[in-house]
């Protein structure tokens, strides 16, 4: 027994020291309760994609949209749902940031409730594909009521591009406000 103590110390650090985690900002970002749904991934907390599994590989190569859960849904509100990632094309660098990776609106409470997505696609979903030897990247998921009445789109100029995105000015331009819920995962190009 004596002699499994060092080893059990020594994976114990290994583990430790292999293991990525959020720093306070990243973890702050999330509230609200709002939840993406993948195949093998339910993020309802801010948290590091894992490599182990193959987790990367398949949210950037093989799963589709995911199921958007939110529980505190009012059944008669619109909302409007951004998926963004601000560290495009890296985080130390984000010179084509908010790159727009999906964009729903009209969205009916009644459906989010139930995990599903029923409104009007803006910006069809694109998985996150954060380039080689980039770091991690932040792909953020931000809900927002939508005013009564208030058709929400996107100028000419915002469709022809979803790079560079002035988020602030679009959430602005149609008074969402602050957003109800948010949540985000970080993860890198799953070949690094």
């Amino acid at each position: 027994m004596a002699g499994l103590a060092p080893f059990l110390v020594f994976s114990a650090f290994i583990l430790g020291a292999t293991q990525q985690t959020l720093n306070t900002l990243d973890t702050s970002f999330c509230h609200g309760g709002l939840e993406v749904i993948y195949p093998e991934l339910d993020i309802d907390k801010c948290l590091i994609i894992p490599k182990d599994q193959k987790f990367r590989e398949k949210v950037s190569t093989i799963w589709k949209a995911p199921q958007i859960y939110f529980s505190r849904a009012k059944q008669k509100k619109m909302y409007v749902l951004a998926m963004v990632d601000p560290d495009a094309p890296r985080r130390t660098q984000p010179t084509s940031a908010y790159w727009r990776h999906w964009l729903v609106v009209n969205i009916q409470g009644e459906a989010l409730k139930k995990g599903q997505i029923q409104g009007t696609t803006l910006t069809d979903y694109y998985p996150p594909t954060p380039p080689q030897k980039s770091g991690l990247h932040r792909y953020q998921f931000m809900l927002f009521e939508q005013p009564a009445d208030a058709p929400v789109s996107l100028t000419e100029q915002e469709k022809s591009s979803r790079g560079k995105w002035d988020f602030q000015a679009f959430v602005e331009r149609f008074d969402l406000g602050e957003p109800v819920a948010t949540v985000q995962f970080l993860t890198q190009n799953y070949k690094d």
